[in-house]
């Protein structure tokens, strides 16, 4: 039937803008869904073969257990609702996840469906422990792996998140601090769980021989360049659902300004790598693509093209100068982490307070305090933890399993039957 009076057409086009948006959002969801596959192949791409159904089954494990811990305290820690007296730090909303009272929407999204914005919440979750996966790969101990990954998405991840997304004290600052869809609340969380692991984890055996590092390759680079471009798919719903609507103009020129971040980033980190290197290397290459997409990923709704321009080409810069300081601090990070969503990360979050709409002085500081605060948190809470992990279960694997790999120390099974391991130095014959 016909809408034969204007609360009537007005009733049809709010709820078709509903069904829109909801749509939009599970669309976004499944991207960032998709990622998980991207960081998987990227990591095990850039990891030794004998390696490669470790780093597969803790991506997966991830991914499970993200969703399971998100859902049980995650949720309701990182939106507790907090209220006007509140410190803004630290509240709890209770166990599990349910409807709230009124409706299918929450009220800090109502143009969707409560269960759309934990599934796409969720996604989010979960990619903080990935980026850890890769940084501590081919030395950690599984169990130990995934017990950390389980209580840093439970609980440190969803805490600093309720600080800006929540309506947390980050968010209450005079100038509030501003991170669109997440290099510091996200990607530098993860840089930062990462950074203390590797510290305490140390090098892969072989990485450094007499103070000099002697490279590692990967085993599939072909695998890691399908990786990348999963991952630059996935972020037009990483980005692009960070909108929370399908407003037309403002998604368009998120995926715009994300695109071209990331593709200056390649062009940029090629440069810059070759400069150094006097070859194409690219793995530099595709490190920088990434670099592009974390960098934007705090200022993409408030960024003109030229300016994510900028903000990805010193991200494509930054990844490639990281790889070389880490590779001298002998912090072994075997697929870049660091480098990528650490320093591009903060890179992001602190560009927002030079350029774009936000650009001021007083952005800039309370950006710095975000960033200041997320490393400390994450920082103090990682050691913690790590530390404890180390002396109960323990945090690495015994040398021989390592040399002769996870795979089958740890798994039983290969990824490649028809490869040989070298038993004396693990490497493939």
């Amino acid at each position: 039937m016909e809408p034969t009076n204007i609360k009537e057409i007005t009733e049809s086009v709010s709820s078709n803008l509903f069904t829109i948006n909801n749509l939009w959002m599970m669309l976004c969801t499944a991207l960032v869904f998709l990622m998980h596959l991207g960081f998987a192949t990227v990591e095990s791409g850039l990891t030794r073969s004998k390696n490669t159904v470790n780093i597969l089954f803790k991506n997966l494990m991830i991914l499970a257990i993200g969703l399971i811990t998100y859902y049980i305290a995650g949720f309701n820690l990182m939106y507790p609702g907090f209220e006007d007296g509140d410190a803004g730090f630290f509240k709890f909303a209770g166990f599990g996840i349910s409807l709230p009272d009124g409706g299918t929407t929450s009220a800090y999204n109502p143009g969707y469906t409560y269960w759309t914005d934990f599934l796409f919440q969720a996604m989010f979750a979960a990619t903080a422990a990935t980026i850890i996966s890769g940084a501590v790969a081919e030395r950690i101990k599984e169990s130990s792996f995934l017990v950390f990954s389980a209580i840093y998405v439970a609980i440190c991840y969803p805490i600093v998140g309720s600080w800006k997304w929540g309506g947390g004290w980050l968010q209450d600052l005079q100038t509030p601090f501003y991170d669109f869809a997440g290099s510091t609340l996200v990607h530098s969380v993860g840089g930062w769980g990462a950074l203390v692991a590797i510290f305490l984890l140390g090098p892969r055996l072989g990485k450094y021989v007499n103070g000099k590092a002697i490279p590692i390759p990967g085993h599939n680079i072909p695998l890691v360049m399908i990786g990348v471009m999963l991952l630059w798919l996935g972020w037009f719903g990483f980005n692009g659902g960070s909108v929370l609507s399908a407003d037309p103009g403002l998604v368009s020129l998120v995926l715009v300004t994300t695109t071209l971040a990331a593709a200056t980033g390649i062009i940029v980190a090629d440069i810059v790598s070759y400069a150094f290197t006097k070859s194409h290397d690219l793995t530099m290459a595709l490190n920088g693509c990434l670099a592009g997409l974390v960098a934007i990923t705090a200022g993409a709704d408030q960024m003109s093209p030229l300016e994510a321009i900028i903000i990805g080409g010193i991200g494509g810069a930054l990844v490639v100068l990281g790889v070389f300081l880490f590779e001298k601090l002998k912090l072994d990070d075997p697929v870049g982490a660091l480098s990528v969503h650490l320093v591009c990360g903060v890179w992001g979050t602190l560009a927002v307070g030079i350029f774009g709409a936000l650009a001021s002085p007083a952005q800039f500081v309370s950006q710095l305090i975000g960033v200041g605060a997320v490393a400390v948190f994450c920082i103090v809470f990682s050691a913690v933890f790590l530390l404890i992990i180390k002396y109960t279960l323990g945090l690495r694997i015994p040398a021989e399993q390592e040399i002769q790999g996870m795979d089958t120390t740890e798994h039983g099974m290969v990824a490649y039957p028809n490869f040989v391991v070298n038993p004396a130095d693990g490497t493939n014959m």
